[in-house]
């Protein structure tokens, strides 16, 4: 397979840049709540700038019609409130206005074009060749040398602007890309072993699909299911978790999945394992049972058995891969299962383990419990991106890097 290049591998002094990154993040009342992606692609663009580039930066925010679907200008504001540099926005993305400015730029500057998704060609169905036929494309790509994408976790979308650029220029992955293909391709690949699953969360599809493909190509020699995840499994195994939890599987359709769980737990009985006890309300408490005949309670957690079973597992673990919380974790009485997992991954990665941690609900988790990011491996700012490599499927982004030319193709 043809690897991709990345920033070591260009000049930058004086070369005009386009970078792709994705700082698509929570937004209330039109103002931005969290810079965590927005400074997390910093580095890269300061090592740019350093490097003496016109760095031109496209980004995308929200969706059409939804309350977040914003201007860049906003994420500009947070950014200079943050980072030092020769940083500016500009209301346009491929017109005569944005094209001026580009043109005009100095070595060293930062210009920002507007919400690239402003633009309804940057969601169309197409593949790279086809991108690269874009308006967006043509109109901007020979203003550029060198095309950069930092953006991991859009990755797994074949946009324009993501795809269409390496079609027609020479490209290379940016620090954040770098760090996120190197971190899961480290799980994947060639782990340390033991290597430990701990899939969590409502997300059964995506547990499904990580399951999969980790075990029947060999990297998983232990996945710890808990969550809805957990739920589903139980069920798959036989155990009566009550009418109640089934309904949950039901509505959340999570059932659906409930013949390919019993496919794993049939080929793999040694290495998937399911909770044999769980945390429930009971006059006001949390209380821990083994589900089995008329059990009317909602689960909420895993119980202190499993969560005593999976730290045991996850201390003797050399590679540790999490996606998805163990229980109800926003209620402090339940915060038991996903705090206790936490704190023997940052355990076992003190000892030398390599730790992943990844998805929306994961990162939260982190932040709510007061836990130190810093304290594990690598934690991922990507939700999809992540889950389409973990189940051994292609991200479009990242194959198009290594397709992209060694020269400019216009």
């Amino acid at each position: 397979m043809k690897k991709m290049k990345t920033l070591d591998d260009f000049d930058f002094d004086g070369k005009t840049v386009l970078v792709r990154i994705d700082i698509n993040s929570p937004c209330e009342q039109g103002k931005v709540t969290s810079d965590k992606r927005i400074m997390a692609h910093w580095p890269t663009l300061k090592e740019l700038s350093d490097k003496g580039a016109k760095v031109v930066v496209l980004a995308h925010q929200g969706r059409p019609g939804k309350p977040d679907f914003i201007s860049m200008e906003e994420h500009v504001r947070v950014l200079k409130e943050n980072a030092d540099g020769s940083l500016e926005f500009v209301d346009d993305i491929m017109g005569s206005h944005a094209r001026e400015k580009i043109r005009n730029m100095k070595p060293g500057e930062i210009l920002f074009l507007d919400n690239v998704r402003f633009l309804s060609e940057e969601t169309l169905k197409r593949d790279a060749p086809g991108h690269a036929q874009s308006n967006l494309v043509r109109r901007l790509a020979p203003l550029f040398d060198i095309f950069v994408n930092d953006g991991f976790s859009v990755a797994h979308r074949s946009h324009a602007s993501v795809v269409g650029f390496t079609h027609v220029l020479p490209s290379a992955a940016g620090r954040l890309m770098e760090m996120e293909v190197k971190a899961t391709e480290k799980v994947l690949d060639n782990p340390q072993r033991p290597t430990v699953f701990i899939l969590g969360g409502i997300k059964t599809d995506d547990s499904i699909k990580v399951m999969e493909n980790t075990l029947d190509r060999g990297s998983a020699d232990a996945i710890l299911t808990c969550g809805l995840v957990g739920e589903l499994f139980m069920a798959a195994k036989g155990t009566d978790i009550g009418e109640p939890n089934m309904d949950t599987l039901r509505k959340l359709e999570a059932y659906d999945y409930i013949d390919r769980a019993r496919d794993l737990l049939r080929r793999y009985p040694e290495k998937v394992e399911v909770p044999v006890d769980v945390a429930v309300t009971r006059a006001g408490k949390r209380v821990n049972v083994k589900p089995n005949g008329e059990f009317k309670d909602m689960i909420k957690d895993i119980g202190d058995e499993t969560i005593e079973k999976y730290v045991s597992v996850i201390m003797k673990a050399k590679t540790i891969c999490m996606n998805g919380p163990a229980g109800v974790y926003e209620n402090p009485v339940f915060s038991k299962g996903t705090y206790s997992i936490f704190k023997a991954i940052e355990e076992a990665t003190k000892a030398g383990a390599f730790s992943l941690l990844g998805g929306g609900h994961t990162s939260a988790a982190i932040n709510d419990l007061g836990l130190d990011r810093s304290a594990f491996s690598y934690v991922s700012l990507a939700g999809g991106a992540l889950i389409t490599q973990l189940s051994g499927d292609e991200l479009p982004g990242v194959e198009a890097l290594r397709a992209a030319p060694s020269r400019k193709m216009i």
